[in-house]
């Protein structure tokens, strides 16, 4: 990968200078792996911070074996990252990432980011702007418990669309992600998800393209009236 898509590809690294990017280039790791494939296991938080060139993972808390005491917590798309935290917070995680969909990703060596990290103020920056991003977005999560499920989905598929939606004729396209991961995101039931879903779909607001795994964001002027519900 050039240094200018790695810099175009990743948000977190557009503020970076030339030399930092050519540096953690040279030790950067690629990983591909097929959905439902275990990404970052609970043991191995910490070791490295992981970006996301192309495809969908989710994080997992888990608790138990049992299959219903494992929670989606985010999903995240191309472009982001994750593990940043666990490199400065040894405490142990009982969390892991796993793949939505195929997925290609880079991962750079909790040292060399660390390392990276204080030397380039402008990425240290960058860094601490998008962790209170995630802050904010938790905390709309947390003014969201008490709203309508329906709104509480909407402000979830908003999410998607405007972190990670790919402009198409049909709107925002993202990864038409399973009812039981958008229904943990969004803190509401699998069934009331199914249907409200089925509701969106019914009004014209998404498009879901079960053979390219994908939903479209239709439309986003009516899903942000509704998310804003707030």
């Amino acid at each position: 990968m050039q240094i200018e898509a790695f810099s175009e590809l990743f948000p977190l690294l557009m503020a970076a200078n030339p030399e930092t990017l050519e540096g953690l280039l040279s030790v950067a790791v690629e990983h591909e792996y097929p959905a439902n494939r275990a990404v970052l296991m609970e043991d191995a938080w910490g070791n490295a911070v992981y970006f996301i060139v192309s495809g969908w993972v989710k994080v997992r808390r888990l608790s138990g074996s049992e299959a219903d005491n494992v929670v989606t917590l985010a999903i995240l798309g191309k472009g982001d990252f994750f593990g940043e935290m666990a490199i400065l917070d040894e405490s142990p995680r009982s969390t892991d990432v796993s793949a939505l969909s195929s997925v290609k990703l880079i991962s750079i060596s909790a040292q060399r980011f660390i390392q990276t990290l204080f030397k380039d103020p402008q990425l240290h920056h960058r860094m601490l702007q998008l962790m209170v991003r995630r802050l904010r977005q938790t905390n709309i999560r947390f003014q969201l418990r008490h709203r309508p499920p329906a709104v509480k989905l909407a402000n979830t598929l908003v999410a998607l669309g405007e972190n990670y939606g790919r402009e198409s004729s049909n709107g925002a396209e993202i990864f038409n992600i399973p009812p039981k991961d958008l229904a943990d995101v969004s803190d509401i039931g699998v069934e009331e998800t199914s249907k409200i879903m089925e509701k969106l779909d019914s009004k014209g607001w998404i498009k879901i393209d079960q053979a390219n795994q994908s939903m479209h964001l239709v439309n986003m002027k009516q899903l942000i009236n509704l998310a804003g519900q707030v």
